[in-house]
């Protein structure tokens, strides 16, 4: 009978340091991993270079890995910060700018004509600091005290962030000003 490799079960195998599970992890969630790393690059290039960075980082911090939560959640962590680190290093002096009240008017929209691919590619033409604090807070489930933290901004820009990205991405879909790849 063969046995099933889930990812959990790799863990050991990178801890102790072998060239085969590491190659086996990287191979079960490379493609997953860049794509969280796409979401939040410029280009395919930039989101390989995460995705390469962020498994050196996984690979040689794996003795931080306490088992609290899946294996898989703390590799998508990883990737996370990693892919947060990169944009704070090519930040060309742009600043978020703070307003003192951010109305996040929650509207709904009609989405039903998008697919979920059509979605995260009108999310990777947002301008760079859009994107960001949407995919923190939206998709990863940061609050805004972490992506403050994270991007060294105060709350405030971060809100601002986040309300002028559904603003673009709102006029971006009910005026079908989207290209589909």
């Amino acid at each position: 009978m063969e046995q099933t490799i889930t990812i959990d079960s790799l863990y050991e195998g990178c801890k102790e340091g072998s060239r085969q599970a590491q190659e086996k992890l990287y191979r079960a969630l490379a493609s997953k991993m860049l794509g969280v790393c796409m979401r939040y690059a410029n280009n395919t290039f930039e989101a390989e270079d995460m995705l390469q960075m962020g498994f050196m980082k996984v690979f040689g911090n794996i003795e931080s890995y306490r088992g609290e939560g899946s294996f898989e959640g703390w590799i998508r962590r990883i990737m996370v910060n990693t892919a947060i680190a990169a944009y704070r290093k090519n930040m060309r002096g742009g600043h978020a700018v703070e307003i003192d009240e951010t109305h996040d008017g929650m509207q709904t929209f009609a989405m039903d004509a998008l697919e979920c691919e059509d979605l995260l590619q009108i999310i990777q033409t947002l301008p760079a600091g859009y994107r960001i604090v949407f995919n923190m807070y939206a998709l990863e489930g940061y609050s805004h005290k972490e992506i403050a933290e994270a991007l060294h901004i105060s709350e405030g820009a971060s809100k601002s962030q986040l309300s002028r990205a559904r603003a673009w991405l709102k006029e971006k879909i009910k005026g079908g000003t989207y290209e589909s790849k």
